[in-house]
């Protein structure tokens, strides 16, 4: 793959210099300044442009894991879930009005044909559902392919409609399972490394979590010698909602849109895009720390600091969405603070 253009060096080093000059203590703004640095490198633009035009898009999807006591809730939360974010009930909808953040859903793998919900939620559908990890192919290599082609198309939607910033969330009944399977399979460590509880399993259900993962990892083989080709485990260990997750952002990193990331699915997807499409994490943010280990150490490997820690595990976007407020701040400080020499005369 050819690698993505990376954030502007240039005007990045030009931002760093006025936030230098800013009336203040050098380094007195802490981690904002880093972002308005980055956001700045981003737009190509010192100061950077205000972020008004911020787009959130769920992609949802249900996984084969889930029948096999990994989550504390039944795989039919998954399309109940996203009937209430399509009415604009869910948590990361009050979180999208509260902070002015455009947000849709899609279904990628909902085991349910939603024929009451329109066409923009099921248009790009792939399947009903991914396989067991543990026992077989999430995907065949042409529903990867398909799923992230969606999720372009969808990310070239919300570019030509004017996203100045955007956010993949997830939502699906056991996707913390192939995501701490993926990050255990593009970092080399075992499943007791990567294995979290998720929406909040006993520790029966950790268990049981780790030893499927632990037995997915053992089913892949000697397709983890060769972790460089990313559709090869996305079929294997993935599902289509990361899968289109990843083709979100890696269009989006192609394109010079930044991303916010939010939980360790959309992390997952980030590490995976990295793969696709070589640079691309230059274009993303970490919105926050969940509690999944997963997402910590796919940060490490991807050297991202995430803005937020507040213990949240929704998923949805909504820890992206909660971060979308700093990363506005840092934008106007670079655009409507005075600099210390104006100051001082």
């Amino acid at each position: 793959m050819t690698p993505v253009v990376p954030p502007s060096v240039e005007v990045r080093d030009e931002a760093r210099r006025l936030v230098d000059a800013l009336a203040k203590p050098i380094g007195a703004l802490g981690r904002l300044e880093d972002l308005a640095v980055w956001l700045a490198a981003c737009q190509h633009r010192c100061p950077p442009e205000p972020v008004v035009d911020v787009r959130a898009v769920v992609f949802a999807g249900d996984h084969g894991v889930a029948a096999f006591g990994v989550s504390a809730y039944p795989a039919a939360v998954t399309p109940a879930m996203v009937r209430l974010l399509h009415a604009g009930a869910a948590g990361v909808s009050v979180l999208a009005r509260q902070h002015g953040v455009r947000l849709r859903v899609l279904d990628l793998g909902v085991d349910d044909d939603l024929l009451d919900l329109p066409e923009v939620v099921t248009a790009h559908k792939i399947r009903r559902s991914s396989e067991p990890i543990h026992l077989t192919d999430a995907l065949t290599r042409p529903e990867v392919a398909a799923a992230v082609s969606a999720g372009q198309v969808v990310a070239d939607q919300e570019i030509a409609a004017g996203a100045q910033l955007l956010i993949s969330g997830d939502m699906g009944i056991g996707n913390t399972t192939p995501a701490a399977a993926l990050i255990a399979a593009l970092l080399g460590l075992p499943a007791e490394e990567v294995t979290g509880r998720g929406t909040g399993i006993d520790d029966a259900g950790l268990v049981r979590k780790r030893e499927l993962i632990g037995r997915a990892l053992v089913r892949m083989g000697d397709r983890l010698t060769d972790p460089a080709d990313p559709v090869d485990l996305l079929a294997g260990l993935g599902s289509a909602d990361i899968a289109a997750s990843a083709g979100f952002m890696a269009r989006s990193a192609e394109r010079g849109v930044p991303v916010l990331l939010d939980g360790v699915v959309s992390v997952t997807a980030a590490l995976l895009v990295d793969l696709l499409v070589p640079g691309a994490a230059g274009w993303f943010a970490a919105g926050h720390r969940s509690t999944e280990p997963a997402q910590s150490l796919a940060l490490a490997k991807l050297g991202l600091e995430p803005l937020l820690d507040l213990g949240m595990r929704l998923g949805e976007g909504s820890g992206a969405v909660a971060a979308v407020p700093l990363v506005r701040s840092a934008a106007l400080l670079l655009r409507e603070m005075a600099l210390l020499s104006d100051v001082l005369g």
